[in-house]
């Protein structure tokens, strides 16, 4: 199988803050940080993840290992940084799954707001939808029409449950009228297996790891997810233009800490990120991948996540999407 590729594409780029107590960090500390990914290796979070890890690791001369802890729609990975001793050797890629978890599961072990020493926000990326070249339709409103006349014979795709992925796929189902069914995933990675070899019709995913089978023939974009469209492929629409009005899901990256972090030592991540968003050799790397390395502070970030736990659980709520 070609997934091997999003497994290279990684290897070539290879709480609130303000709860945390002050303590000073070395400066001279060499010890690893564990930096744990919350979904399978090969999709687009773990090639930001590990882009990032190595540039850290340079900038703070400590390694940065990163370790993939899927399970549960992410929540194994994002409880088990919660719970960590908070040293500043383990660290979580947070992403946007993290503030839909209380909104999509009955239980969650975890308050991504309390329990979480937000860091940085490193990048932002849009979400897509894509097909199997076989299904017979070429934008959103030609799918809106098919899986009307043939209901129950469509599925998509996603990395999990919890995942910003399946609000985006429980999102089109209800603003549309229609019923494709979800159908969850460890990874973006055996997602994109399953849509190249058939098995499912539709995905919803980042760019990176697919855009080498859409420039193949291989895989065909469908719509944009988030509320304009991207340039690096302009002439698809977004979900928005084709029918749904108001719709608006993209994905954004950041770091975060467990939240009795000290203060110095989420400073001293945050100004090293600061400095990796503004390489130029990273960025030319990311840009063609969909990524926009887009700095926010750790208070910023910390704003951004609280915001969006609310925002996307008016969205769902709305959405008459009930928790599992």
């Amino acid at each position: 199988m070609r997934i091997a590729q999003g497994l290279a594409l990684a290897a070539i780029v290879a709480g609130l803050a303000a709860s945390a107590v002050r303590a000073q960090a070395p400066e001279g500390d060499t010890r690893p940080v564990t930096f744990v990914v919350s979904v399978a290796p090969g999709g687009g979070v773990d090639v930001i993840a590990r882009a990032f890890a190595a540039k850290l690791g340079e900038r703070l001369r400590q390694p940065w290992v990163v370790e993939n802890r899927p399970g549960a729609g992410g929540m194994v990975g994002i409880d088990s940084v919660a719970k960590a001793a908070p040293d500043g050797h383990t660290m979580l890629m947070l992403e946007n799954s993290s503030v839909l978890h209380k909104w999509l599961h009955r239980t969650v072990p975890f308050d991504v707001v309390a329990d979480f020493a937000p860091v940085a926000q490193m990048a932002t990326t849009p979400l897509l939808l894509f097909a199997n070249p076989s299904l017979p339709v070429a934008n959103v409103a030609e799918l809106i029409a098919y899986a009307k006349a043939n209901p129950g014979k469509l599925s998509v795709g996603t990395p999990g449950i919890g995942t910003p992925h399946q609000l985006a796929a429980l999102m089109l189902n209800a603003g549309a009228g229609i019923d494709i069914a979800h159908v969850p995933y460890k990874g973006t990675a055996p997602a994109l297996n399953d849509l190249l070899s058939g098995q499912i019709p539709l995905i919803w995913a980042t760019p990176s790891v697919v855009i080498p089978y859409v420039e193949a023939g291989k895989v065909k974009p469908l719509a944009v997810g988030s509320a304009e469209r991207i340039a690096l492929l302009p002439n698809v629409p977004t979900v928005a233009e084709s029918g749904i009005a108001g719709f608006n899901v993209g994905i954004w990256f950041g770091i975060a800490a467990p939240a009795k972090t000290p203060r110095e030592m989420v400073a001293r991540i945050s100004r090293a990120i600061a400095e990796v968003d503004r390489n130029a050799d990273l960025r030319e790397k990311m840009t063609p991948l969909g990524y926009d390395l887009d700095y926010i502070d750790s208070r910023q970030f910390a704003e951004k996540v609280a915001a969006d736990y609310v925002r996307y659980g008016n969205v769902i709520r709305d959405a008459g999407i009930t928790a599992e």
